[in-house]
């Protein structure tokens, strides 16, 4: 049977701007959640990053809330809360006021991700070496999600908020030990493994209230120009404050293109950079659309969560339009067909 077309999600991870406050981050995020509604996005997503220089977002629930007041219609949710830092109680407790506030719209992804530096890590009271208890909080968070915890979380709802998992390889087995579905991104869309471990997460998939089959989101950083070389200056900033991060030990804000070419490029740097810029999925439509294929056929993927950014704003916000516009042609049959089956349980 032909499964349905892939569907098109974004995560914003408020990037600072050379130039700009830190604050407006924030408020940018907003207009682009507003955009990517109308655009017809599937979901829009936030990040949590704890005192990393170049991204204004720590608290989700709390920029959830305002995107939430200024939309109607989009899946808002995070990408996600990183649960060694919280609460099982306390997460809960978030969650089931927004969905209060905007029923039906609300998604919880989770992580395990700790801080970036051992400073963020003490700061959040958390280290390395402590018991990895990630399991265990996912079911405690469920539990109260859905009212049956020790306490009563409230404000108590009868809906089901949706928990998605960032997965790595072990996450995938997780997941599907919960019937949970995951996002996979970054290394591992690269990994030569990467078809044996969700073909696993799929067969061993548990059905689940929340879940009743497996479900594989794929999370690629997206840019879409009208010639490939236009495409790749916009994915330059990023590739650019990511490089320069691992010289100088800071991920800095988003800077005009021009102002990088005009910097020093030692060899390092540039080497960097340029495996950056592979990785990227930039181009032109027609560019992007092929490689969007491709990996929707090794993956089987039902979905795509786009987290790209760029200093231009318009240009991004032009990205994202010509990226809406290329996923309304459904992905071919061959990539279509792919997935492989759930299989059947009795």
């Amino acid at each position: 049977m032909v499964a349905p077309e892939v569907r098109l999600s974004m995560l914003d991870r408020s990037r600072t701007r050379v130039g700009c406050p830190e604050g407006a981050a924030l408020t940018h995020t907003i207009e682009r959640a507003v955009a990517a509604e109308r655009l017809g996005y599937h979901r829009f997503w936030v990040a949590e990053h704890h005192a990393v220089p170049g991204i204004a977002s720590g608290a989700p629930p709390v920029l959830i809330g305002a995107l939430g007041a200024h939309t109607s219609t989009i899946r808002l949710g995070s990408g996600g809360v990183m649960l060694p830092h919280h609460q099982p109680l306390v997460v809960a407790e978030q969650f089931l006021m927004l969905d209060a506030l905007y029923p039906g719209r609300i998604d919880l992804g989770l992580g395990r991700s700790l801080g970036f530096t051992a400073p963020v890590r003490r700061a959040l009271r958390h280290e390395r070496d402590e018991p990895d208890t990630f399991a265990d909080d996912i079911g405690e968070l469920r539990d109260y999600l859905d009212g049956t915890g020790a306490v009563t979380a409230r404000p108590a709802t009868e809906r089901q908020i949706p928990i998605f998992v960032l997965a790595t390889g072990r996450g995938l087995a997780l997941a599907a030990q919960l019937g949970l579905p995951v996002v996979v991104g970054g290394p591992m869309l690269d990994s030569p493994s990467l078809g044996e471990l969700l073909e696993a997460y799929r067969n061993d998939f548990r059905p689940s209230a929340r879940a009743p089959e497996p479900s594989v989101t794929v999370s690629v950083d997206v840019l879409v120009a009208d010639t490939d070389a236009e495409a790749r200056d916009l994915a330059l900033p990023e590739a650019w404050a990511m490089a320069r991060s691992r010289q100088t030990g800071e991920f800095g804000a988003l800077e005009p293109v021009g102002t990088i070419r005009d910097q020093a490029w030692p060899n390092q740097v540039r080497e960097r950079v340029e495996a950056h810029l592979a990785r990227t999925t930039a181009g032109s439509p027609a560019s992007v659309r092929s490689r969007l294929d491709r990996l929707a056929e090794r993956t089987g993927a039902e979905e795509l969560l786009t987290f790209t950014s760029t200093f231009d704003r318009d240009a991004q916000l032009a990205s994202d339009a010509a990226l809406a516009g290329i996923m309304t042609t459904p992905m071919t049959t061959q990539v279509m067909t792919s997935r492989t089956p759930a299989p059947t349980r009795s």
